[in-house]
This record gives C-alpha cells, structure tokens and sequence, in this order.
C-alpha cells in the first residue's frame, strides 16, 4: 500500500469547495487515512517548496500557499501516487483533462487548487512536513 500526500490549496477553500474536492478522492478505492487544516508558516511552505527555492515562480508558490488555509490529507491505497495525480490533473488548468480537479477548479498555474506528492520519496518527506 502506497500514501501519498494531498494539499487543498487556499483558492479552493476560499471559494468553499474543500468538500467537493474532498468527495472525488472518497469517490475511488483509495482511503483518506488523514485529515487536517492548516494555516501554513513561510517555514513550512519553504520547507515543502524546497526543490524550486532558484526557479522565478518561487516567491509566488510561498506567498499563495501561505495566504490562507490549506486541507492536507495522507491519502492511502495501490499506486496511491499515480491514481491521485491522475485525478488531480495536469499542474496547467488549461491543459488538463476537463474532469479532473485542476481541470475543473483551477484557476491558473499557480493557483491550481491541489498538490500531490509526485514520488515516494516526495510523499514521506512532504508528509513529515505537513504531519
């Protein structure tokens, strides 16, 4: 069994979609095996934004990230990395596929209502940030 990492970024809960979005990953054979909402510190934004601290956009990421709250699941099940980021989309709203989350709810690049963990390694050291 694999965990992965979610983040319902602060766009999402400011226009009060959280359970929305929530309820697609209940939809599947994964488990939400925990759940919190967070106001996250610049700490834990540059902590979890580590791997792009050099790229033009990094300001950007802590600032929006850290703008209001944020729910962060651990969710669980078989291939748990490749099914959520499937769910989720595309990072680009405008390139992901219309029934997926970002294609659904995202606004732009940056503002693309969810995180997910892109690797194993990448799901355990982003969960022991954010649990």
């Amino acid at each position: 069994m694999e965990r992965t990492l979610v983040l319902i970024k602060p766009d999402v809960l400011e226009r009060k979609l959280m359970g929305e979005i929530i309820s697609v990953y209940e939809k599947t054979n994964l488990h939400i095996a925990a759940i919190k909402i967070i106001k996250p510190t610049e700490q834990i934004a540059e902590k979890h934004y580590i791997e792009h601290k050099e790229k033009p956009f990094y300001v950007e990421l802590i600032r929006y990230i850290t703008r209001g709250e944020v729910c962060a699941l651990i969710i669980e099940g078989e291939n748990a990395i490749t099914e959520v980021r499937k769910i989720n989309g595309d990072t680009d709203p405008e390139k992901a596929e219309p029934a997926s989350i970002r294609g659904k709810y995202g606004i732009s690049k940056t503002e693309n209502s969810v995180h997910s963990s892109d690797s194993k390694e990448s799901s355990e050291r982003e969960i022991s940030i954010w649990f």
